[in-house]
């Protein structure tokens, strides 16, 4: 009896063991085939980090085919047009203090449009095992710098989420129907191009930029752990430019004119005097007299000074603008005066002080306007590292909700005579959803990020040094005494500079183009600003190229500076671009021009050099801020173009 269970006992054992054989064979061969480590079975049963590849000369070494996890992490490592502006998130996506503000003078260094803290601890870590260090170091450029954080992965990071934003048509008459480069942050690696027949805009797009993401994610994960697998170019390899669809200065001129016959704001649902005025004063621009040699307005500046008088006139005869006073401090009613988003608080306090423009009663409001700081939004509710803008979002969702519970003024048009002015990188996709059909001044005005043509507005991005004296330090030489061809200095946000340094830093006596501009010993940050101020007034030209995104302050600077801008920031739509003829007074260069730059700028005649210095010093008064108000100032021409697109998209009931 006992021989026999002990029989049976083993037939059931053999039965079980080969099931399990069968089971360990199909593993084994499964992680042979598919998973990229050396040691198969150590990869089974070792609870530890399987060790890295080995790397030599900062190259990957492999050895047999690829298998498909290899390929996964070289594209996590390689897609730096979506990826590597994690890394840069990680490093530099910070908020500046009040404190820091509040020094920004005694800070400032070479004009840098310098939009966050750097997280210097991590900063250097990353340095050590990523490609940052090693190819700003092939570009001759300097380390990180502070900088601000791609708006662009604002985007792709929200698009996803509840309270996330969905890109909506960048206008009715865009074609974006080309190859798309994703831009990203980090200056690491040059950017990869996808081709697509969609734009990083388009709503299709938003699930493939969520699977892009979470490679690029592991990527970052990876260089935090020390890891070799990290693809770093050679040295002598020169940055390349991505390749998105660029839409010209001229084409933005055809953009407008056909957005103006072909965009309609939503029809007011009950009908009101101010629509009437409105009607009329679109009627009165249009049929302008016309302007001959007037003392104050230079005609060759502006694409139909004649409108542009007559629709200033109104202006100041006509216009009222209602302003919420509901809204806690510090997010809404309290301007930042001081730095590079000076504009979006000047603007606020000088409009909230105006007693010619601001009234009381709705009903005679021509447009209503939003006070928030786009600034204090981000520092008053950003956390920082957390890459999670949707409390931002979500915040400005439930101010729109309160004022249209608490008012019918939103309701009326739901927001199309509203306004709002803002100047951080973030505010066009913080508001993108939530007041989509509000007017909005942006700093950060791309056309393909979302930019409407003939609704919302270019805002100057001016850099204010003193509060107590914004116009300190204004003016330049004289155009012949003008000996620098070329200037910039500035640190390598973004893509962009790095590919200027590249071509043209210790390249040409003629231009100066610096990364961080060289300081004697002894020299204090006061004192290198001051540099950088007697460069910009000895040159002739001052290269505004773009940072993270396409605005920066250098463009009014150069003004300010009497100094011709040279803007290379493909797509960016330029500042007050409904009114000026900025062709009369600024060069623009397409980004894959840069090793062109002094064959084009030689090309420029003496004499019409010396014409458009001139305009620059006549346009000058556009760019100016005053402690208070005067006519024709930055002010007023802010003002005025937001009045300007929403005369022209009036309707009545």
């Amino acid at each position: 009896m006992g021989y026999e269970i002990r029989s049976l006992c083993q037939g059931e054992t053999k039965r079980l063991l080969w099931p399990m054989g069968i089971m360990l064979t199909v593993i084994v061969a499964f992680q042979y085939f598919e998973l990229p480590y050396d040691h198969v079975l150590s990869s089974v049963f070792s609870t530890g980090k399987v060790p890295a590849p080995a790397v030599e000369n900062n190259s990957l070494v492999t050895g047999g085919p690829e298998s498909k996890s290899e390929i996964a992490s070289d594209t996590a490592n390689g897609l730096n047009s979506t990826g590597t502006h994690n890394v840069h998130e990680m490093a530099n996506d910070t908020r500046t203090s009040k404190a820091e503000d509040a020094n920004l003078q005694d800070d400032f260094d070479d004009g840098e449009d310098n939009h966050e803290e750097p997280m210097t601890e991590k900063l250097e870590e990353l340095n050590k095992n990523s490609t940052v260090d090693t190819v700003q170091n092939a570009g001759n450029g300097p380390g990180p710098e502070k900088g601000r954080e791609s708006e662009q992965s604002f985007i792709q990071r929200n698009d996803s989420g509840g309270a996330g934003l969905s890109p909506i048509p960048v206008s009715p008459v865009m074609d974006l129907s080309s190859n798309i480069t994703l831009q990203g942050a980090n200056i690491s690696t040059p950017p990869i191009t996808i081709d697509s027949n969609t734009s990083s805009m388009d709503t299709d797009a938003t699930p493939a930029l969520d699977k892009i993401e979470k490679p690029a994610q592991s990527s970052l994960n990876t260089l935090g752990e020390n890891s070799s697998r990290v693809d770093v170019p050679k040295e002598n390899k020169k940055p390349e430019i991505p390749t998105p669809a660029v839409i010209t200065i001229a084409e933005m001129k055809n953009m407008l004119l056909q957005n103006r016959a072909s965009y309609r704001s939503m029809r007011p649902r009950l009908s009101s005097a101010v629509d009437q005025e409105m009607l009329y004063a679109r009627s009165q621009i249009e049929n302008a007299p016309l302007l001959k040699n007037d003392h104050e307005l230079y005609a060759p500046l502006y694409r139909n000074v004649s409108r542009f008088k007559r629709s200033y006139e109104l202006m100041e005869e006509t216009l009222k603008v209602y302003v919420y006073k509901e809204g806690q401090r510090p997010i809404l009613h309290e301007p930042v005066l001081k730095g590079i988003y000076a504009s979006e608080g000047w603007f606020m306090k000088q409009l909230e002080a105006n007693k010619q423009f601001v009234t009381r009663d709705s009903r005679k409001a021509h447009l209503f306007y939003l006070p928030f700081s786009s600034r204090m939004l981000e520092e008053t509710l950003y956390v920082q590292i957390s890459h999670n803008h949707k409390d931002l979002i979500q915040y400005l969702r439930n101010y729109v909700n309160m004022i249209s519970a608490k008012h019918n003024f939103w309701n009326r048009t739901e927001g199309a005579d509203h306004f709002l002015v803002a100047c951080h990188d973030w505010a066009p996709a913080e508001t993108r959803i939530i007041m989509a059909n509000c007017i909005r001044a942006l700093c950060n005005s791309d056309v393909k990020q979302g930019f409407v043509f003939g609704k919302d507005v270019s805002l100057p991005e001016t850099n204010v040094l003193s509060p107590q004296n914004p116009l300190w330090a204004i003016g330049g030489k004289p155009a012949s005494q003008r000996s620098i061809l070329a200037f910039f200095a500035g640190s390598m946000h973004g893509y962009l500079r790095p590919i200027l340094l590249h071509h043209w830093e210790n390249k040409d006596p003629d231009m100066k183009i610096f990364g961080q501009m060289p300081k004697a010993k002894g020299r204090g940050k006061r004192k290198g600003k001051m540099d950088y101020i007697q460069h910009m007034k000895s040159s002739k030209y001052c290269i505004c190229a773009k940072g993270y995104e396409v605005h920066s302050p250098r463009v009014v600077e150069a003004i300010f500076y009497e100094c011709i801008p040279v803007i290379i920031s493909d797509n960016f739509v330029p500042p007050f671009f409904e009114i000026l003829n900025w062709e009369s007074f600024a060069v623009f260069v397409l980004e894959k021009d840069i090793p062109n730059l002094k064959n084009i700028l030689l090309s420029i005649s003496e004499k019409r050099y010396r014409k458009m210095q001139t305009m620059v010093k006549k346009v000058q008064q556009h760019f100016l801020w005053h402690p208070r108000p005067v006519k024709y100032d930055i002010f007023h021409m802010i003002l005025h173009s937001i009045w300007y697109n929403r005369v022209f998209l009036a309707r009545a009931r």
